[in-house]
């Protein structure tokens, strides 16, 4: 595609250098923009991609997975070209596996009266759980939805047995039979599966979650790999291909001037917190929706149009923080893979505690074991979202480790398990972020990710078209909360001002695989 030398001199500002940021500019550079600017508010390139470090073991603070590493996965085909995999990740089998977002992991479970639970006895309730996360799904298809959130909906399926297929009719069936006390073990696991699914959601609770909206995800087939040396080096391997200086880093923005009046030939202005001013003809902003939601007053002038703000407000945008754990021995079994922490006292159907400041620690699922042993030793990672892990945040270290201290003792019976070491994700407190991803909340569709991608003007003047693009895991329809959905909106972006420029003449960006 030849681009007018218009397009090649144009200057282009990307605000926020996580990987939706830098994919942008890397393919606006490769495509030869001679005049790309990036604005770092941080110290540092990579966003929510922040690798950091437990004694000498490698941890993620940030991103963890490839999700679906596939052939349809931008991140998988990146890392494997630049050689970051491990040969297991690269398989044809590993790639064809399609997990559906929940990896068949080996489970250890653990209850709070200190009893190491069968996984014969918590299937029935997983399974139960599982086919009305699938059913879940559906609705955005089918529509008719029977509830406002996802979380209602489990809860009403569970507690009644109504309008279930034929497979959960029979695993219903088999609920009844049992005993009482066993029975009520089986809604206390369904307890812990809900706080589960608000780590994987990034929400304070699955009543938050929109219920029509819920199937909008997709997921892509591959077991969900790691980086053996650091999910960062797929950002400074990225970093590599970028002009040396293309990135102002601590230079928060703190407003952007646009137009939306036809005729107005000036250039959109970016004033930075110093009190500098930058002039350009496009600003693509890759900052996270949870800045967004709590700037979007003030950070762009005039105001954005009212549609774009109200998908602003209605999106969700949570937290999900981990708590790593380091131990001098193990003592879940070699080859449990995660463990789950089921309170006996929950057999009501919850995913959040009623006096957070006390209970917090009741919120945290269970861990997450780091494998393998030989590269990280002993160290567990504990996943808390919503409001109680916001409150973790605010403790300090050392009371968060005695907490998860007493809370393994609890579970395991054994009171001398001691943690060696322990180190804690902080995401709703970081200034530049407010939370860790997206989700699709009560009262959301398609159109609120399809406002949220929309550049302005977004109507009315076309004598300056394309002032402000919008790029970032939160603005892509299918794939946000994830990697490769921010990878793939900031390519998104590039692509639009590429096509405008082009030599034949805007054209319309593909829409994304799904």
């Amino acid at each position: 595609m030849a681009l007018r030398r218009k397009g090649l001199d144009s200057q282009v500002v990307v605000i926020g250098c996580g990987i939706s940021g830098v994919a942008a500019a890397q393919r606006l550079v490769k495509h030869g923009f001679r005049n790309v600017r990036v604005l770092e508010a941080t110290g540092r390139s990579g966003g929510r991609i922040k690798t950091g470090s437990l004694g000498d073991k490698i941890i993620e603070i940030g991103a963890n997975w490839i999700h679906g590493p596939s052939e349809d996965n931008p991140v998988f085909c990146l890392s494997r070209q630049y050689g970051l995999l491990e040969p297991a990740a690269l398989t044809a089998e590993n790639q064809a596996m399609d997990i559906k977002g929940h990896p068949p992991w080996v489970p250890g479970w653990f209850s709070s009266s200190g009893k190491k639970l069968r996984a014969e006895d918590t299937y029935p309730a997983v399974s139960m759980f599982a086919e009305l996360l699938d059913e879940s799904a559906e609705f955005h298809s089918r529509g008719g939805e029977p509830r406002a959130s996802v979380g209602d909906f489990i809860r009403a399926e569970v507690r009644t047995n109504c309008k279930l297929s034929e497979a959960l009719k029979r695993v219903a069936e088999e609920w009844k039979d049992e005993e009482a006390s066993t029975r009520a073990m089986r809604l206390c696991v369904v307890s812990n599966m809900l706080k589960v699914e608000c780590c994987v959601n990034g929400t304070h609770t699955m009543d938050q979650v929109g219920l029509g909206a819920f199937g909008l995800y997709r997921t892509l087939p591959g077991l969900d790999c790691t980086f053996p040396g650091g999910y960062e080096g797929l950002i400074q391997n990225l970093m590599s291909e970028l002009p040396q200086g293309l990135v102002a880093y601590r230079q928060p923005v703190s407003c952007i001037h646009w137009s939306d009046t036809e005729g107005d030939n000036e250039p959109v202005v970016v004033e930075c917190e110093d009190g500098q001013k930058i002039t350009a003809d496009h600003v693509v902003v890759t900052v996270p929706l949870g800045y967004l939601k709590k700037h979007r007053a003030k950070l762009f002038r005039p105001p954005l149009p009212l549609h774009k703000l109200h998908s602003i407000q209605r999106m969700g945008f949570g937290t999900n923080n981990k708590i790593f754990v380091e131990f001098d021995s193990p003592w879940w079994d070699m080859d449990c893979e995660v463990i789950y922490l089921v309170w006996e006292d929950e057999e009501n159907l919850v995913d959040q505690v009623a006096d957070i400041k006390r209970s917090w620690i009741k919120k945290l699922f269970g861990f997450t074991v780091l494998k393998p042993a030989e590269r990280y030793g002993h160290v567990l990672c504990g996943w808390i979202a919503g409001r109680e892990a916001e409150h973790m945040e605010t403790l300090p270290e050392q009371e968060v480790a005695q907490s998860i201290a007493q809370l393994i003792r609890r579970f395991t019976g054994n009171p001398t398990i001691t943690p060696r070491k322990v180190l804690r994700s902080q995401w709703f407190h970081d200034p530049w972020t407010c939370g860790s991803y997206t989700y699709p909340a009560r009262g959301c569709s398609a159109q609120d990710l399809n406002n949220l991608m929309e550049p302005l003007p977004s109507k009315g003047t076309q004598s300056r078209p394309l002032q402000v693009l919008f790029a970032g895991e939160a603005t892509h329809p299918c794939y946000y909360s994830t990697v490769h959905g921010a990878l793939l909106s900031g390519w998104r972006e590039a692509d639009r001002l590429i096509s405008h420029y082009s030599s034949s003449g805007p054209a319309e960006i593909p829409r994304p695989k799904l």
